[in-house]
């Protein structure tokens, strides 16, 4: 991945999707957010608790909320999450190989959120700027002749 994720988030899907939002942009990637997070909580539960039932409803969840922001690689894996336990419902086993999954679910959605916090607080350092306490001003000379 490179610094500004674009492995993880594909940005032109990102912009476009805020543009189309307008000021409700904001209040629905919060929602992303909080579904995601009982999402994965949900997916994890349903793992420990081996319920292939209550692993579908959290991974569709997840899917879309993730495609409609441009988080192709988190959407990917909670559709492989989704259908791989609705195969197992009418097979009637457990999906125990879906652990890796279920594991890098947390991860990418981690991460997912962190580039999204970057993106859209202006608190948080955006991609290729530089921050921090105490760097050096750059207009030091503005205004003088």
């Amino acid at each position: 991945m490179d610094e500004t994720g674009g492995e993880i988030v594909d940005w032109v899907h990102f912009e476009k999707t805020r543009g189309e939002l307008g000021p409700g942009f904001i209040r629905i990637l919060s929602y992303f957010r909080e579904d995601g997070v009982k999402s994965v909580a949900a997916i994890e539960q349903a793992m420990r608790e081996q319920n292939t039932v209550a692993l579908v409803m959290p991974a569709h969840t997840i899917k879309g909320e993730a495609r409609q922001f441009g988080a192709e690689p988190l959407a990917k894996i909670a559709e492989l999450i989704e259908s791989t336990a609705r195969l197992c419902i009418e097979t009637r086993r457990f999906p125990d190989e879906l652990v890796a999954d279920v594991v890098k679910l947390r991860q990418l959605f981690d991460q997912t959120n962190e580039l999204f916090e970057k993106a859209t607080n202006p608190l948080k350092s955006r991609p290729g700027q530089v921050a921090g306490f105490g760097r050096k001003a750059n207009n030091q000379n503005f205004g003088r002749i």
